[in-house]
């Protein structure tokens, strides 16, 4: 494809986007794919579990069916988000990961994860690990300088590791249970209690403080775009691993954001 061509293409594609209603709402929390994505990952991994992730897998199993009151109204809601997604956004995604190269994809995830870091140092801060905190912050501003405008992770590169942090886990940190598992329209997977801290982890998005709407409704669009087409692979994983996909992507969720809250090492329970 010349040159041309692929501007109009990608032209075309954010038109396309910018119509779907997904993107105004999973755009103004930009972890909420990230977490399904992770979720995901976590479960398909399979076999290759650490003994801290087996933790959190048994942990989340046994509590997937009291966790689940709503099962019936949230399966309704995961055919729906499904239903929207293989009609509306999968596509988008795919023509996106035909358009754009894998260097430039991989660029613009780097400058969307970027802008989370801050929002991450903060909840770090929260959570009382200054260390972290700090951490974030100087990758952002590194990243931001030398790593133009984020599209190059060279604090990676130095050894300062991406410490993804929300509110929901910092509620968890301090003692808040998850509550009952929910699906939420259109942003997918969720609890009560990282249901509720959607509407502080929105307050810390930096797009959010653009003053052009056009622009920034733009920029929320293509990093939905961008995190969907990361998931395809994964997803072809999903669908040759479960035979129950909402039982799946809910035991995956639940297992994800129990081992995150404990920082990768949840507490061992009894069988």
């Amino acid at each position: 494809m010349t040159i041309d061509g692929r501007r109009w293409a990608c032209s075309a594609l954010l038109g396309l986007a910018s119509l779907l209603p997904i993107a105004s709402f999973a755009g103004q929390s930009g972890l909420r794919t990230d977490q399904v994505g992770g979720a995901l990952l976590s479960v398909a991994s399979g076999g290759t579990q650490s003994v801290d992730s087996e933790a959190a897998s048994k942990a989340a199993s046994r509590t997937a069916g009291t966790q689940d009151p709503f099962e019936g109204f949230n399966r309704a809601v995961f055919r729906f988000n499904d239903a929207l997604d293989q009609a509306l956004l999968k596509p988008v995604a795919q023509t996106y990961v035909e358009v754009v190269s894998e260097p430039w994809r991989q660029a613009i995830a780097n400058a969307f994860s970027n802008l989370s870091d801050p929002w991450s140092g903060v909840n770090c801060l929260l959570q009382g690990k200054p260390i972290e905190a700090v951490t974030q912050v100087a990758r952002f501003l590194i990243n931001t300088t030398v790593g133009i405008a984020g599209l190059v992770d060279v604090a990676g590169e130095l050894g300062l590791e991406r410490n993804r942090e929300d509110f929901g886990q910092t509620l968890g940190r301090w003692g808040v249970g998850p509550g009952p598992y929910v699906v939420l329209p259109l942003l997918g997977p969720s609890s009560i209690r990282d249901s509720l801290a959607l509407v502080v982890d929105q307050r810390g998005d930096p797009l959010r403080e653009l003053d052009s709407e056009e622009t920034r409704l733009a920029l929320q669009t293509t990093r939905v775009i961008d995190t969907r087409a990361n998931l395809l692979r994964l997803e072809r994983l999903v669908e040759s691993a479960a035979f129950d996909r909402y039982a799946f992507v809910r035991n995956g969720y639940l297992q994800r954001r129990f081992n995150l809250i404990h920082d990768g090492n949840p507490p061992e329970t009894d069988e």
